[in-house]
């Protein structure tokens, strides 16, 4: 359903705030479009080796550790509904202190995603097109992405779905084709094959729970939705709504996808290429024509990732410009015409730049892993002590929402994160400690909170 642009709202302080127009549609859309439905055909071979051939149901298990997540998210989100996000919720949840070190994590995730996906987006086109290199591709699509996302949120938001179309339509035709080959092979009884779900023989819980901890890497980046808090229309009910529903529509599709993946090639020991495993069952089910199509939705969903994660990251620094942690000059602003962070984006579009013609891609990814289950950890402690501890509400099944599911959520983001790879760690902690250098300086040795805008609850979250 469309909606006409609300005014800007300022706050108490006479603070800008952005235009609310994102239905919740809008809000299920972008998030599934920084996820993109083709997020487990990198990983499908990595994932199904790992888990000893059980890829589907590493996935249902990596959907179950993330449902708890984004139930965390959404919860604070009802009562923090700011463009902060995740270092809004530590930083209400917590404390300040906290919050900055949740939100300095964040920015490495949120600079990472349309990083990587430029890079991966250029690698892909270098391929499609030999002779034009990749340093070239990275450019263009850098400015293309920054322009669309400097038009604003509803550009974005447009731009998205013909993306998500596009994307759709080549898993869809996954789909069909994969359906095809397993029923002119083993008819119709060989889609309900319970091997390409569970394999008694190869099953044990120490692969499966390692081929989970890859699989997470499709769900990473749900968490954005909650960056257009002020973007919503009602913010306070559709964000946690549509977080957790990008995650179980995600869930689903990554599931069918490597669920029929498993049955079209069933010896998950043999594949020519385990990165690459996804193209070559696309050869397999559709020939050449199968083969490019994946490899263009390929490029389409690195561009998709880019261009909501750019929207995401501006936004991320634009809470915090707010409060005086990064520069409030360069962060804080809005442009008055379209509503957007224009600083914000800028720089991200030349950190995106600069990161596609410098940054290894292996490395880029486990730093992305780092910085996000860092912003997970914290955000499900948020929700037990905004809720559980501070607002004590623990009766019936406030006990199991406040508690168990945000500690669950924590404890399996912890056991992911303790199995990043030891130089992800030592970069990722590298990070983290010039950030904490950094609030050392700007708290003078913690004798001072971090500078903080007045409770968010004062401040108007409907449009006229």
């Amino acid at each position: 359903m469309e909606t006409s642009p609300g005014p800007q709202v300022p706050s108490p302080q006479g603070q800008q705030h952005f235009r609310r127009v994102l239905s919740r549609r809008d809000l299920v859309l972008y998030g599934l479009v920084i996820l993109t439905p083709t997020a487990p055909y990198p990983v499908f071979g990595i994932v199904q080796q790992n888990s000893g051939g059980h890829a589907a149901l590493a996935y249902v298990v990596a959907m179950v550790a993330m449902y708890f997540t984004a139930s965390s998210y959404g919860k604070m989100a009802a009562v923090f509904p700011s463009a902060g996000s995740t270092y809004t919720y530590a930083q209400k949840g917590l404390n300040p202190h906290a919050g900055f070190l949740a939100g300095w994590a964040m920015i490495l995730d949120y600079f990472l995603i349309p990083l990587l996906s430029v890079i991966y987006a250029s690698l892909t086109a270098e391929r499609l097109l030999p002779l034009v290199p990749s340093w070239i591709w990275a450019v263009t699509f850098t400015l293309a992405i920054t322009a669309v996302n400097l038009r604003g949120i509803k550009m974005t938001a447009r731009a998205s779905a013909w993306l998500m179309a596009i994307m759709t339509g080549c898993a869809v035709l996954f789909t069909v084709l994969s359906i095809r080959h397993i029923v002119v092979l083993h008819g119709w009884p060989g889609l309900f094959d319970l091997r390409g779900l569970f394999r008694p023989e190869s099953f044990a819980p120490g692969p499966l729970l390692l081929g989970a901890g890859v699989a997470t890497l499709s769900y990473i980046g749900f968490d954005a939705i909650s960056t257009l808090a002020e973007d919503a229309i009602d913010p306070k009910r559709d964000i946690g709504w549509a977080t957790i529903a990008v995650c179980i529509f995600q869930g689903l599709i990554c599931i069918l996808t490597v669920y029929l993946a498993a049955l079209v090639w069933p010896d998950f020991k043999s594949f020519p290429h385990t990165d690459t495993a996804i193209i070559d069952i696309a050869s397999l089910i559709g020939g050449r024509l199968m083969f490019g199509a994946l490899t263009f939705v390929l490029l389409v969903a690195g561009l998709a990732s880019a261009l909501t994660g750019q929207a995401g990251a501006s936004r991320l620094l634009l809470g915090m410009g707010r409060d005086g942690i990064v520069s409030s000059r360069i962060f804080a602003k809005l442009d008055p015409r379209t509503s957007t962070p224009v600083r914000g984006i800028l720089v991200m579009g030349a950190v995106s730049l600069i990161g596609a013609l410098a940054f290894r891609f292996q490395l880029a990814v486990e730093l992305l892993n780092f910085g996000a289950l860092t912003g997970f950890i914290l955000v499900n402690l948020s929700v037990i002590s905004h809720y559980f501890l501070r607002s004590r509400l623990r009766a019936g099944w406030q006990f199991v929402e406040n508690l168990i599911f945000p500690l669950l959520g924590a404890i399996v983001c912890g056991f992911l994160w303790f199995n990043l790879t030891t130089k992800a760690k030592y970069a990722g902690f590298g990070w983290l400690a010039i950030g904490f250098i950094y609030l050392a300086i700007l708290t003078r040795g913690f004798r001072i909170a971090p500078k903080t805008l007045a409770s968010l609850e004062e401040a108007p979250i409907n449009a006229d």
